[in-house]
Formats: C-alpha cells, structure tokens, sequence
C-alpha cells in the first residue's frame, strides 16, 4: 500500500520546543537512516492520525514530502504515544534506499474455516500473528495470508508452509501458526459432586 505524509523542516530541539510544536497542532519527528544525518521534522497532527489508522503502521513504505519537495521513501520505526490520552508525541522514521536489505514484521491474516471446526466442533487456536522478515523496500508484502480451510482437528499450519517471493523469514520453520484443537471439555459441576457426597461431621462438632 502507497501513502503520502507531508512535512516540514523543523529547526528547534529539546522538550521546550517539542511543546511549542504540540500545542500549534503539530508532532515532531525524525528521519534516521543508515550513513544519513538524522532529520527533524514537524508533521501536522491531523494528517499524521488519519494516516495512522489508514495503514499497516509496521510495513507500509510512506513517502515522506518535506517542504513540497521531492518525496522520500520510510517505514515508521516507532509511535510515541501519550501515557493517558490517544495522542501522538512522537514518530521515528527510517529512511529506505534501494537495495538496502530492511527487516521488519509482517502481519499473519488466516483465512477460510477450518474442516475441523466446521464439521467436529473444534477450536482454531492462532499463536503466531506476525513474522520477523528480510527483503528490498520493493519487495516488501501487506500481510502473509494463510488458508486453513482444510486443517483438520490436531493439524497445525507452521511457519515453513508460508512463504513469498523474495522475502526471507526469520522465524523457526516448525513454529505453529495455527492449530485446530478439541473443544475443551467442561469439569463436572462441582455443586453437583459435592451434593452427591456424605456429609462429613467432626468429631469436635459433635462434642
């Protein structure tokens, strides 16, 4: 997915201006890259919200346009978020080059009803909801999507099932993504058990 995300050049630094910047409708950031001076910038509150909730925070390439000018491509690196309020402090990018080889987490969508649950009663039990990986910036996917409509109770679908072009995971092979499990079975009813014992009196309660 392509997005866009407008900045400015941002000349201030320490907490002092990071406050100024916030109570004017802005968030500072900075763009870090490998062998780059780092850059600070401001980006509009608004902007950088409705951004946010419109992508894949982890894995979608932005370019980045400062002062109109020519954009660059970034992943978001981190969100600082304030302690109590859904308000954004903070964003740290790392800038992409060609032919960079970049590692970052993909999101696991499964997909379809598994056999198990839909013809025995099973549970679909899922453990794994993203992968570590390594690619170009070019090569990078939106998410590894999985079918597990044909797993049946005890079938797992594990890490080296999955793959994409040009994309390297990280993870163990062996790792279970997902599993179909039995249902659990609920105890006997506790009340009932005690009900269908004797009363036990004590000695002392008898005294």
């Amino acid at each position: 997915m392509a997005a866009t995300l407008n900045a400015t050049a941002r000349t201030g630094s320490g907490k002092g201006g990071a406050r100024k910047l916030r109570a004017s409708g802005k968030v500072p950031a900075v763009v870090y890259g490998h062998g780059d001076k780092n850059v600070p910038l401001a980006l509009d509150r608004h902007e950088l919200e409705l951004l946010l909730h419109a992508i894949s925070v982890e894995n979608t390439v932005i370019s980045l346009v400062t002062d109109g000018g020519t954009g660059k491509d970034v992943l978001i690196r981190d969100v600082q978020m304030h302690p109590y309020r859904p308000e954004v402090l903070h964003v740290d990018f790392i800038q992409l080059h060609a032919g960079e080889v970049i590692r970052m987490k993909i999101p696991v969508r499964l997909s379809g009803n598994p056999a198990g649950v839909r013809d025995e009663g099973a549970v679909l039990d899922q453990v794994i909801y993203d992968l570590e990986v390594e690619c170009l910036p070019g090569n990078i996917p939106e998410a590894f999507e999985v079918d597990v409509s044909n797993l049946g109770v005890g079938e797992s679908v594990r890490v080296h099932d999955v793959s994409l072009p040009n994309v390297r995971i990280l993870a163990d092979g062996e790792l279970p993504i997902a599993s179909v499990v039995p249902p659990t079975v609920a105890p006997a009813d506790d009340a009932d058990t005690a009900a269908a014992e004797p009363e036990v009196i004590s000695s002392r309660a008898a005294e």
